[in-house]
């Protein structure tokens, strides 16, 4: 059941030591094959030992205190033994053609009444691109010279044009602005790797279905971009192409698995771009470089043309969906990419945001596999409330749901769920293989070791877990998540909008997520649950780096997350240049 409370106030306990102990058994259960409950990952054991009783003594305390400082350095010295990215003080330099700070929507208008040519449009992305790339490592094919002759071909289409702006609005309201697409989509002409080495010269021979919609409404792509090895880990880093950066520090994470695309939009290298999100792949990356992020409703946007391709039920929880640094390009994104599904979401009624409910939960309430939400999230999340209060009139509800401690372990059972055929979901490490030599794990991890294998760590991890979490689906957590789905579709009903952490941390260093691998379940729980959510950025910190926050309604209430977006990139800013960004 729901704790309701009213305002912004509260206190949050910190669970760092628990989670420590949970962490270190969780490695000594795995290393000896220790017997775990018969659930759906060895975490729980992990769970029941550490418990939530604070009443701990000193030395338990103390304890506790050594594994936290053990973990920390042995992350540093990770730190300090991994080959560095970049330079931390590589900074972009700022935007300067003012073509690259407007939306899409404003760029189609512009080239609709000539005030400015699509090929004009297109070279000024193509420049900043060449200039920001050797930076970020964000896109890692293009299409630079075919992009420039479908732009031309685009003015001439205007010139002959005889039914004026409004018949081509009406027809391609997307007509010669330029899109980036991350590389797990099929792209005709492009790769289609997913960051797996074996896949490098698999090429598309097809458009997967939402970027054919977007062709066909005008835009035009420039290229794919980089995203995690196989789309399954929240760091964009696979062996094929490299580590991606985040333009406003490149020694740290750009987020996964979208985060190409989140890393190439930040930095003006592209006003608009596709991502797909099972986990959090599109909110992630867009909440760790400062843009707006929209995982749609279940079955909306298709999720055809991607490898991997979803299997079991995960269909129903993968979204493709819109990413872009302007708010008022999220809407008609979806409702191109939606297509007739387009219709279910009643996207072009009005909403009157005074007249929603509005509520905000500020952390999931102390999980042991979680890190806890940093200060600064929780403050900026609170402005959010205070404002909205303040200059609408609403009363925003404090709630907090007992069920969110579990969301890691909601997210993974429901993951391994069998379809209505009883068919379970293809194994990871078949997708690591590709049809071809079987793959072992513990193999690549001594291969890895000696900087010898083609996976990365995260992929040999994730197999390394498959090998060990049971078949079966624990009931306990199939409990937790339908009580969740009930009482949260209860609070919201029609006219709710919840306001929930993006992530516990602002974007991490390289290789920090392998210490905190559980945290994106801030975003996965959503994807199982079914809402729609929009990641929408709240400025800077004093270092420089990206806030935000997600924004979630009921299930195909779309528009209510998507006008809220519009109106805190109205109150909060929305996207800053990170080349002027201090």
């Amino acid at each position: 059941m729901a704790h309701i409370k009213e305002g912004v106030g509260g206190s949050y306990f910190t669970l760092e030591c628990n989670l420590c102990i949970a962490r270190s058994y969780k490695k000594i259960a795995t290393m000896f094959r220790i017997p775990v409950h018969a659930g759906n990952s060895l975490y729980w054991c992990a769970f029941k030992l550490s418990g939530v009783d604070m009443a701990r003594t000193r030395l338990e305390r103390f304890q506790s205190w050594i594994l936290c400082t053990f973990k920390k350095v042995i992350f540093a010295i990770y730190q300090l033994l991994a080959s560095r990215p970049s330079d931390g003080s590589s900074k972009l330099a700022p935007i300067t053609n003012p073509l690259l700070m407007v939306s899409g929507m404003q760029l189609a208008q512009k080239i609709r009444l000539k005030e400015v040519t699509s090929v004009e449009v297109v070279q000024a992305y193509i420049d900043r691109i060449e200039e920001v790339n050797p930076l970020i490592n964000a896109m890692v094919k293009d299409r630079f010279s075919a992009a420039l002759q479908e732009a031309a071909q685009v003015d001439r289409l205007i010139d002959e044009e005889e039914g004026g702006e409004d018949v081509l609005k009406d027809r391609m309201p997307l007509l010669g602005v330029p899109f980036t697409v991350k590389v797990a989509f099929a792209l005709q002409g492009m790769p289609l790797s997913a960051g797996l080495v074996s896949r490098r010269g698999v090429i598309s021979a097809v458009d997967a279905p939402p970027l054919a919609l977007l062709k066909r409404a005008g835009a035009i792509p420039l290229g794919i971009t980089n995203c995690s090895e196989l789309c399954m880990w929240y760091e964009s880093h696979n062996r094929l192409y490299g580590i991606t950066r985040n333009p406003y520090d490149t020694d740290r994470i750009p987020g996964g698995s979208s985060g190409g695309e989140g890393s190439i939009l930040a930095s003006g290298g592209s006003v608009i771009g596709v991502g797909s999100d099972i986990g959090g792949s599109i909110r992630m990356p867009a909440f760790f470089n400062g843009i707006f992020g929209h995982k749609t409703s279940p079955g909306i946007v298709s999720n055809d043309g991607q490898f991997p391709p979803s299997s079991g039920l995960q269909d129903g929880f993968l979204s493709t969906g819109p990413m872009c640094r302007y708010a008022e390009d999220l809407l008609p994104m979806l409702q191109i990419m939606a297509g007739p599904s387009s219709e279910r979401l009643s996207l072009s009624s009005k909403v009157d945001l005074r007249k929603l409910r509005f509520f905000s939960i500020p952390h999931d309430g102390g999980s042991v596999l979680l890190t806890p939400v940093e200060d600064e999230l929780l403050q900026i999340q609170r402005r959010v409330v205070e404002h909205l209060e303040a200059d609408l009139g609403v009363k925003v509800q404090e709630l907090h749901f007992p069920q969110l401690k579990y969301t890691f372990q909601i997210w993974n059972t429901l993951m391994n769920v069998p379809d209505e055929d009883g068919k379970p979901p293809t194994p990871f490490i078949d997708f690591m293989a590709d049809h071809g030599k079987k793959v072992w794990p513990l193999w690549e991890l001594v291969k890895s070791c000696l900087g010898l294998s083609s996976h990365t760590i995260a992929a040999i991890g994730l197999a390394l877990m498959e090998m060990v979490q049971s078949s079966e689906p624990d009931p306990f957590f199939l409990k937790q998540k339908e009580e969740l789905q009930k009482e949260l579709e209860e609070v919201l009903g029609t006219d709710g909008v919840l306001l929930y952490p993006s992530h516990p941390l602002i974007a991490p260093k390289h290789h920090h997520p392998l210490f905190t691998p559980f945290n994106f379940a801030y975003t996965g729980i959503f994807n199982i649950l079914g809402f729609p959510v929009t990641q929408c950025p709240l400025g800077l910190t004093q270092r420089g780096l990206p806030l935000g926050v997600q924004v979630v309604s009921g299930k195909y209430l779309d528009r209510l997350t998507l006008a809220t977006a519009l109106y805190l990139e109205k109150a909060f800013g929305g996207w800053r240049d990170p080349g002027s960004s201090s």
